[in-house]
This record gives structure tokens, C-alpha cells and sequence, in this order.
């Protein structure tokens, strides 16, 4: 009997990729998201492909059944803001530690054989030291970092009081094709290349010297499968990047270069919340689970602005 995977906001971003890579490699795939806010579209072209549920994580009756039958779990389904987390902590709390310890519980009960966890980089704080590694104490300075914080540790919980095998990825600043550059929750180089492409003033919160280890969705995708099969991985924790970092200025000025075209930038006061530098020491992931990214900032950027060009 084949294996079966169970992606959770698998019609979100990072989700729909890891979705598309399972379907191409012929495994059976059944998909649950509650769509608040990722996009049945991305999914279209899979139909008759994968199985779709349609259900929020955070009732137990869903996770409940959602895991039948399913050896490998990739939760990927969050609210992945800051800003929303700041507005509105209680429902956010909800969506991104309710439902993980909902899921958690339910795998453990049918005997999943590996969770992997999308986790964040936002633990970290704003720490000045860097690269950020595994070791350090986390500082998270938003609900939403607190959020992915306890249900990491939740992961780790199960795996060492039940023998559940999780394995949380912590990654730095996702990007890639199929972002939504209108949605509040995209990060910001869809919103970048969007406005530059419609010659719109891009916004930048604070003065544009912060930096970010930004890491193309590829990446992330070829982690989670590591993280799937990687042996003596149970209950770890790792950093998914690239281990660069560039300013916002500067992503700003690779933007201009690869479009042809002057960004005109409107600088706004720093939001609560944000951390001023992130860099992701990727020795454990070497080690670990044998990751090693394969696409660095400039081409993702050329591959992602190719994609929203032919959209």
C-alpha cells in the first residue's frame, strides 16, 4: 500500500510547492486547508490529482480526520503575519498553536510515522548576534513568533513524551512564483515586484538597511523531503536558509537591475514587531539532513519575477 502525505496549507504558498513536488513524484496526497488565506487556484491544475479537505485544524474532529490512513505529515498551515498577530493574538493563537497541538495530538494517535513542522525564524527576536543558530535563546517580540515558538516546542514535546518524529524547519524569508503580491500576509519581494512592475512607489518600513536571509521556496521544498527521511532527526530543530543576508535597499537595487526599471521608494517609520537583521547559520541542516541551497537570491529573484510576468 503506497504511502500517503497530509499537507496542511496545501493551498497556501510554500504548501502548493510542496504539493506539486509530491504529485510529480507520483505520491498520493491528500490536501487540508480552511482557504483564510491560501488559494484553492494554485491547485486547480491537480484536480482529480490530490485529495482536497476543506477544514479549519483548530477543531479536533477535523484533524482527527484528516490523519486517517497518513504515514507523513508537512504542516505548513499558519497565519503567517506579524501584523495581524499584533492586531488580533487570540485568533492567531487559534490558527497557529490550537490547531498544531489539535494535529500533533491526532497523529499520535494513529501512529504518524514523521511530522515536519514549518517553523520560524521570527523565534529568534532581534538578537544582534549572527548568524542566528539553534543554540540561542529565542526571543520572539511578536504573538506570531511566540506562536510558531510554542508549537516548535509542542513538536519537540511529542517527540520526546510519545515518540512521535518531528523535526521543525525554521525558515528565514520564503519567496518565489505563486506569492500573492496583493495579500497582507505576502512577504515583501512579491510586493516589490509587483509595484515596480506597475510603477507604483514601493514601500519600505524603516530606513532599508535592516537585511533578511532571503530564501527561494525551492529551497524550502528540498528541505521538507530531507527533513521526511533524514535519519536521527526526531525532535530536532533547524534553520532553513541561505546563509546570506542583504539589505532591503539592496533588494531593492537587484529589483531595479533585473526589471530595467527605477523603483521610486516611500520610507515609513520601523513597525512594531520586526527584527532589524536575520541570517540563518545553516551548519545542523548540512549535517542533519543533508541540505544544501541551490538557488541564492539573484536567480530566485529572476525566476520569481519571470513567473509573475507570465502570470
Amino acid at each position: 500500500m503506497p504511502n500517503r502525505y497530509l499537507i496542511t496549507g496545501g493551498a497556501g504558498f510554500i504548501g502548493s510547492h510542496i504539493v506539486r513536488q509530491l504529485v510529480s513524484e507520483g505520491e498520493v496526497v491528500r490536501v487540508v486547508d480552511n482557504l483564510s488565506t491560501g488559494l484553492v487556484t494554485r491547485l486547480n491544475d491537480l484536480h482529480g490529482q490530490i485529495e482536497f479537505i476543506r477544514g479549519d485544524l483548530a477543531d479536533d474532529r477535523v484533524t482527527a480526520d484528516v490523519v486517517r490512513d497518513v504515514q507523513y505529515v508537512l504542516h505548513q498551515a499558519a497565519v503567517p503575519s506579524v501584523q495581524r498577530s499584533v492586531r488580533d493574538p487570540v485568533s492567531t493563537n487559534r490558527a497557529n498553536v490550537v490547531a498544531t497541538l489539535n494535529l500533533l495530538e491526532s497523529c499520535r494517535k494513529v501512529g504518524v510515522r514523521r511530522f515536519v513542522y514549518a517553523a520560524s525564524s521570527s523565534a529568534y527576536g532581534d538578537t544582534e548576534v549572527l548568524p542566528k543558530n539553534e543554540q540561542m535563546s529565542p526571543d520572539p517580540l511578536s504573538p506570531y513568533a511566540l506562536q510558531k515558538l510554542t508549537s516548535e516546542r509542542y513538536c519537540k514535546l511529542y517527540c520526546s513524551l510519545y515518540g512521535l518524529e518531528t523535526v521543525s524547519l525554521r525558515y528565514f524569508n520564503v519567496f518565489g512564483p505563486s506569492q500573492d503580491p496583493h495579500s497582507e500576509y505576502s512577504a515583501v519581494i512579491p510586493k516589490f515586484i509587483a509595484k515596480i512592475m506597475a510603477g507604483e512607489a514601493v514601500t519600505v518600513y524603516g530606513d532599508g538597511e535592516q537585511s533578511r536571509d532571503f530564501t527561494y521556496v525551492e529551497n524550502v521544498v528540498a528541505a521538507n523531503f530531507l527533513a521526511l527521511t533524514a535519519p536521527a532527526v526526531a525532535g530536532q530543530v533547524c534553520n532553513i536558509g541561505c546563509g546570506e543576508r542583504i539589505t532591503l535597499n539592496r533588494l531593492i537595487q537587484l529589483l531595479e537591475g533585473i526589471l530595467n526599471r527605477k523603483a521610486n521608494v516611500n520610507y515609513r517609520p520601523a513597525r512594531a514587531g520586526d527584527v532589524r537583521h536575520s541570517l540563518a547559520d545553516i551548519t545542523l541542516a548540512r549535517r542533519l539532513l543533508g541540505y544544501e541551497p541551490k538557488v541564492m537570491i539573484e536567480e530566485g529573484l529572476r525566476r520569481t519575477i519571470e513567473a509573475m510576468r507570465n502570470e
